[in-house]
């Protein structure tokens, strides 16, 4: 199939279980399955509540869902501006190599630049040795002095619980 059957679309709200399947697929690929809470009625809010969390596009090769991308604005303090960050971008394993995730990633830069962001970020897991060929390919850069930190859970918890102007040691 010639490149040029690749499309790339906003989500719409029929589209919400496909979304949910790409989700659970990408899932599957980084061996993350059994952290999938995600549902159609949580998805369909986070993309077309009324205060939409985040954004999608579904690329398709011909009329076949090949991919796709969830993306939502962070804010940098020190560059005073949006940034778009890349939360999901997934391939279906029969259409990698292709050259779609490269158009999946072209169409990402033209809407941050298209909105005034001066960055585009992502993380990738640091086992996806060919995710990170790719991107370093593309011109990203590994960001080497910044981890990662989460809070869930008992210790979200916990600190959701402290009571202001006190803390435990």
């Amino acid at each position: 199939m010639a490149e040029s059957l690749f499309r790339i679309l906003p989500a719409s709200e029929k589209d919400v279980p496909l979304v949910l399947r790409f989700i659970r697929e990408l899932a599957e690929y980084e061996r993350l399955s059994q952290e999938v809470a995600a549902t159609e009625e949580g998805i369909r809010e986070a993309l077309f509540g009324p205060r939409p969390a985040a954004e999608a596009v579904i690329a398709y090769a011909g009329e076949d869902p090949a991919g796709f991308a969830l993306f939502f604005h962070n804010f940098s303090t020190f560059a005073g501006g949006r940034g778009l960050y890349l939360e999901d971008v997934y391939v279906r394993p029969e259409w990698r190599g292709r050259g779609l995730g490269r158009r999946l990633l072209v169409h990402l830069a033209r809407v941050a630049r298209e909105r005034g962001c001066p960055r585009m970020e992502w993380a990738v897991l640091n086992w996806n040795r060919s995710a990170i060929g790719f991107y370093e390919g593309l011109g990203a850069k590994p960001m080497s002095d910044w981890t990662v930190f989460r809070l869930t859970g008992d210790a979200l918890d916990r600190l959701a619980s402290e009571e202001p102007g006190k803390h435990r040691p």
